[in-house]
């Protein structure tokens, strides 16, 4: 393989989902570079595959970008892994393949797992159109972004924390309307996996009165779909 850098998508769960060409990059790669390496060694270790990783995270990847581009450029091959999913979909990565590519270094991503596409199967919504809005705004700009997802007539799919989950449920029967129907995708690929339908009001009170944990995706039907009350 030339000196360019990989980016390959890791299982969200269970460990079986990497595929053999992402075994093979990371095989081969020179430098792994990882959201957490104590996290990514587990997959590595059960594969067995010794490359060398390096930190590479949101809080550091501002200093990393410099080092790893030098790297590449002496003729190595990089790949960039999350702890979870493909790298650069609500984790680090962007800043680092922007910059290659304004550098002429060739980037190339790996197909491969991603929360956000089983979630969207599982609900049952329409999948013909959709929209992906990542993890919502904490603070500034929440409202707003609300306000717009209200009147979306797309399927909307959101990354969440279990910590926060119930918030968003009851911020989103707020802006959206009590009967729009929703789905919560809990812990894909695991051993606890959870998928559960509803409306924004039973949602919220269901993770109201059981606590959730792990992973989760928030899929919205869009507004106005199978003759739903538009709000």
């Amino acid at each position: 393989m030339c000196s360019k850098l990989i980016i390959v998508p890791t299982p969200i769960g269970n460990l079986e989902d990497i595929t053999l060409r992402a075994l093979k990059v990371l095989q081969e790669a020179d430098l792994i570079l990882a959201e957490d390496t104590r996290t990514s060694s587990v997959l590595l270790k059960k594969y067995a595959i010794k490359t060398h990783m390096v930190s590479f995270h949101q809080y550091n990847e501002h200093k990393q970008v410099a080092p790893v581009l030098e790297k590449i450029r002496q003729g190595k091959l990089v790949a960039l892994i999350s702890d979870a999913g493909t790298p650069g979909i609500s984790d680090p990565g962007f800043l680092l393949a922007r910059e290659c590519l304004e550098e002429g270094i060739p980037v190339e991503c790996l197909p491969g797992p991603t929360a956000l596409i089983p979630a969207l199967i599982n609900s049952g919504f329409p999948a013909d159109r959709f929209c992906f809005e990542g993890f919502l705004p904490v603070r500034k700009g929440r409202r707003s972004r609300m306000e717009v997802l209200a009147a979306e007539t797309r399927t909307v799919i959101l990354y969440e924390s279990p910590f926060r989950l119930v918030k968003t449920l009851q911020q989103l029967e707020q802006y959206l309307g009590r009967d729009r129907m929703a789905c919560v995708c809990r812990e894909l690929t695991k051993i606890h996996q959870e998928t559960r339908r509803g409306t924004l009001a039973e949602l919220s009170q269901w993770y109201g009165q059981n606590t959730p944990k792990g992973e989760i995706v928030i899929v919205l039907k869009g507004r106005g779909k199978d003759h739903e009350t538009e709000q």
